[in-house]
């Protein structure tokens, strides 16, 4: 057996554009150890689909980790039992039956008004202009904190993600995650006086009569989860498909879905592409050792681009079968909020704003950053 091979990274290219280096990852160390991110990297998608099935080695408890320090503990940083059962607290909350019978009218309402401030001709930026309320005031509703803006859940979610990934410990970074995770207390104080929806999440889980510590980690988490990734992938979908007219033909001519446009979005840029895991014992997969109390991070971005699972990787195509992606996780952490994603961007978002702006057109360059996290950091568009 054998230590993983040490990969040396450039972390300002990776942040920019990590495929081509997750590329040569899969193809020459696709178990490896990266010095500048201190972890080791699973590149290869069925690696990652059996190993973060087995959370007796790859363990999502990581009492000294960044979201737990910064957030509290939440279910995503807690395996067995203890997971299974605060999932099912906030169950009714995220369900596919709560998602249409309560929640989606609510979205079409706001994505309506947000619409309605446009105008045909216009030129703004999906990102900021369109994505993000979007996002912000379904994410109010879902969670129950109303009494806040979509400005707020947005800047809030960017300062939580921006703290749990602060892996070089900049104080500025660790500042405003800290001043966001007070916005969202003081919001979620003022809410518990029964002023959210008897169906959102901080309501179930009170109901539920979760512990008030679990409660608060556990909305921090849906608003880290669900603002920033609906956001840029409401964006990075629009942007996709205005630059592969040929795909969005196929939209428009009643021969693909929007949410098959989605879920290749969700492949091909995954709005999340790492999650992180604690080894909790030494273990030996594929030849190569793990050594306990380290590391490891299970990289769906390139699991998802995987050249042995998917003909043509890097090709934008929304008639793939996209059923072994593995966007939203693979195992017992598969997110919690997935029916609301999708109904969010491939039920409202998408056919609302193509429909209202039938004519809209690229504006200009759409950059992209991250490989934790990736998304369009603007896409500028004329309507």
């Amino acid at each position: 057996m054998a230590s993983p091979a040490q990969f040396n990274i450039e972390p300002d290219p990776f942040w920019h554009d990590p495929y081509p280096i997750l590329k040569r990852m899969r193809r020459e160390a696709p178990i490896c150890h990266v010095p500048q991110l201190n972890a080791t990297l699973l590149t290869r998608r069925d690696d990652i689909f059996a190993c973060e099935k087995n959370i007796e080695v790859f363990s999502s408890d990581q009492p000294g980790g960044l979201m737990t320090v910064l957030m509290g503990e939440n279910m995503m940083r807690k395996d067995g039992e203890p997971h299974l059962n605060e999932r099912k607290q906030a169950f009714p909350a995220l369900s596919p039956r709560t998602v249409r019978d309560v929640w989606k009218a609510r979205f079409e309402h706001h994505t309506q008004d947000v619409l309605a401030s446009f105008t045909t001709g216009q030129t703004i930026d999906l990102v900021t202009d369109f994505a993000m309320p979007v996002s912000g005031h379904a994410l109010r509703h879902i969670t129950g904190l109303t009494n806040i803006s979509e400005a707020d859940m947005d800047w809030t979610s960017q300062a939580m993600i921006d703290g749990v990934g602060n892996y070089a410990g900049n104080a500025e970074v660790e500042s405003r995650c800290h001043a966001g995770t007070r916005l969202l207390d003081d919001a979620i104080d003022t809410q518990m006086r029964g002023n959210a929806h008897e169906a959102s999440l901080l309501s179930v889980l009170q109901k539920a009569q979760q512990p008030m510590a679990s409660v608060r980690a556990n909305i921090k988490l849906a608003i880290s989860g669900g603002q920033n990734e609906p956001r840029d992938a409401i964006a990075g979908t629009i942007w996709a498909l205005l630059t592969h007219p040929g795909q969005l033909a196929l939209i428009q001519s009643g021969k693909a879905s929007w949410l098959q446009a989605f879920e290749e979005y969700a492949r091909w840029i995954s709005p999340i592409g790492m999650s992180p895991r604690r080894i909790t014992q030494r273990f030996q997969w594929n030849g190569i050792d793990l050594e306990p109390d380290t590391r490891a991070f299970l990289m769906f971005g390139s699991a998802n681009r995987d050249e042995d699972i998917f003909d043509n990787p890097d090709t934008f195509d929304i008639t793939r079968n996209t059923s072994k992606a593995i966007s939203f996780g693979a195992g017992p952490h598969f997110c919690a909020g997935a029916a609301a994603s999708r109904c969010l961007i491939a039920e409202v978002a998408l056919p609302m704003i193509f429909d209202r702006f039938p004519n809209m057109k690229s504006a200009g360059d759409a950059p992209f950053g991250g490989w934790a996290f990736r998304g369009p950091l603007r896409v500028p568009v004329t309507l």
